[in-house]
């Protein structure tokens, strides 16, 4: 099958059952029948030659899936960027799909983004995942750019390093008072709550195990999914927890938390990819996002 050959009615068929997660949205929101986009995807697999789609909870496109998802995503972005340019439909909204880490978005990204959010007509959505799993979302085709601890770039895609995000064990002089009266130790944190964003944030653990040879079990924790829920807790005395520096910077210094392990910080490098024709907003983008990190992440 050539690439000329695609047909892009059934390849938005397929983006759409992906983003909603559901036949009944997409056939909703594409103002057709859930019969009528099963039979365009059962199509464009016919077309192909294989499936493209993994009908499992959560849906999950195959390799071939993500390889034409991707492909979609970009052809997308580049039309709607000439319909702009040649003035055809001035209301025309852009969309742009990202993965960000919740640390990076509850810090540094919406200043980043706010030039573009401010001067182009944008849509973004935006997906929020551990660092270490935002490249996935890049590979599957469903986003067009995302911050990521992984170094390497998908094919196609361009990698730019961010800089580090630094994180500090802190906790309130409340906590530290009930909980570490004689420091810091193996024995006190036995006995301290702290906190992990999810199933899938290893930083608590890993942190215990390689300073303090504390394994899962070995200590109570708590599962926050929100960065501005790990400050409100911490700041609540409910637990000690490893912060980025940008969040918790004004708290160290009024002393409504204070830093834990002065000699020990998690540093987690963080880079931006991005699909190589992704257009002219993603260029412009992608030089905001490098320009803003240079100043408020550590390049060394």
């Amino acid at each position: 099958m050539k690439l000329s050959e695609i047909d892009y009615k059934l390849l938005k068929a397929l983006d759409c059952v992906l983003s909603e997660q559901s036949f009944e949205r997409a056939a909703q929101r594409l103002h057709l029948t859930q019969s009528a986009v099963s039979q365009r995807i059962k199509a464009l697999e016919s077309q192909v030659g294989q499936p493209l789609l993994i009908r499992s909870q959560p849906l999950m496109p195959t390799e071939l899936g993500q390889q034409l998802l991707g492909h979609y995503q970009r052809v997308v972005q580049l039309e709607t960027e000439l319909v702009n340019q040649l003035n055809v439909d001035e209301t025309r909204v852009q969309s742009l799909p990202l993965a960000v880490n919740a640390d990076s978005l509850a810090s540094w990204l919406i200043p980043a983004l706010s030039p573009t959010l401010q001067q182009q007509r944008v849509e973004m959505n935006l997906y929020v995942e551990d660092e270490s799993r935002t490249w996935q979302r890049m590979r599957s085709g469903e986003v067009l750019a995302c911050v990521t601890s992984h170094a390497t770039p998908v094919a196609g895609s361009e990698s730019h390093f961010l800089g580090y995000m630094e994180y500090l064990c802190v906790a309130t002089p409340d906590f530290v008072q009930r909980f570490f009266p004689n420091g810091v130790n193996r024995d006190s944190l036995s006995g301290a709550p702290g906190m992990s964003f999810d199933q899938h944030d290893d930083m608590h653990i890993q942190f215990l195990l390689e300073h303090f040879s504390l394994s899962p079990g070995q200590y109570p924790c708590h599962t926050v999914r929100s960065s501005e829920a790990f400050m409100e807790l911490a700041l609540a005395s409910g637990a000690y927890s490893l912060n980025s520096r940008l969040q918790v910077a004004k708290h160290l210094d009024d002393g409504s938390l204070i830093n834990l392990t002065p000699s020990l910080q998690v540093r987690v490098p963080l880079y931006w990819h991005h699909w190589q024709l992704a257009g002219k907003l993603m260029k412009q983008l992608s030089e905001q996002i490098r320009s803003y990190t240079q100043d408020c992440l550590p390049q060394q």
